[in-house]
């Protein structure tokens, strides 16, 4: 099975722009530990929930874009990979989230749990 298939519809988006406040909002919301961040259609980052850690712990102001926290042009992968490489590159890299592009226009983000209840199944 590919990470393709792990894409759902619409990912959470913010833009670059998008302040720490309004990012920690979305995420308590809707129960999720990242957000894409694109400008127009071309995906430029990831905002995760230890993203906002660090940026508390910095003394950050809720009111900074996210731009200013979030990881710059992330590791990705194209949809074709296997979810069995996606576990191994999650475990090697330690990160718990997976973008997945083509070019430079973001599929969706597969995070660790979506990969871990697929490979339980198989």
């Amino acid at each position: 099975m590919r990470v393709e298939a792990l894409v759902s519809g619409e990912s959470d988006v913010v833009g670059p722009d998008t302040t720490l406040g309004d990012a920690a909002e979305v995420l308590i919301a809707r129960s999720i530990g990242a957000l894409a961040v694109v400008d127009g259609r071309r995906f430029v980052g990831i905002v995760t929930d230890r993203d906002l850690v660090r940026a508390v712990s910095e003394g950050a102001d809720m009111e900074d874009p996210v731009s200013e926290w979030m990881t710059d042009g992330p590791d990705t992968v194209s949809p074709d990979v296997s979810v069995s490489e996606a576990a191994d590159w999650l475990l090697e890299t330690g990160y718990r989230h997976l973008p997945v592009v083509v070019g430079e226009e973001l599929l969706g983000i597969v995070d660790i749990r979506d990969v871990l209840w697929t490979l339980r199944k198989t």
